[in-house]
């Protein structure tokens, strides 16, 4: 009877020590941090892999003309802002052109901003507010 005791004590401590090995305490460095809301006129904004770029992949180009067309596809004026290297400007905008339908190019602003050290390359379109 002392040996079933014994063992019932043994196990009972034993799943004490296991439970409490599984709770971890909490930190709000394990809450994800909220993304501030987009401005109601941004319609896309999304970052260029560097390699994607570099070797002028045909996807890239493929989304860069689809950016184009969604950008005509807006019913108010648009802005698309290319994030670059200045010698990367002529490849990403004439990709974004050729998505552009003739009849939407007047309602279209490309901007080139040179990606400053450490900053991701990237393209975004708003809207006229």
């Amino acid at each position: 009877m002392q040996a079933r005791s014994v063992f019932f004590v043994a196990l009972l401590l034993a799943g004490a020590l296991a439970g409490c090995a599984q709770v971890q305490p909490v930190t709000t460095a394990a809450t994800p941090v909220a993304k501030p809301a987009k401005p109601v006129n941004e319609v896309l904004d999304f970052t260029i892999p560097p390699d994607a770029l570099g070797a002028h992949d045909p996807q890239l180009t493929a989304i860069l003309m689809k950016t184009g067309t969604l950008a005509a596809a807006q019913k108010r004026p648009t802005t698309i802002r290319v994030v670059a290297l200045s010698q990367d400007f002529q490849y990403l905008n004439q990709a974004i052109w050729r998505g552009v339908p003739p009849r939407r190019i007047a309602d279209i602003t490309l901007e080139n901003q040179t990606a400053g050290l450490g900053q991701p390359y990237g393209v975004s379109i708003k809207t006229a507010p």
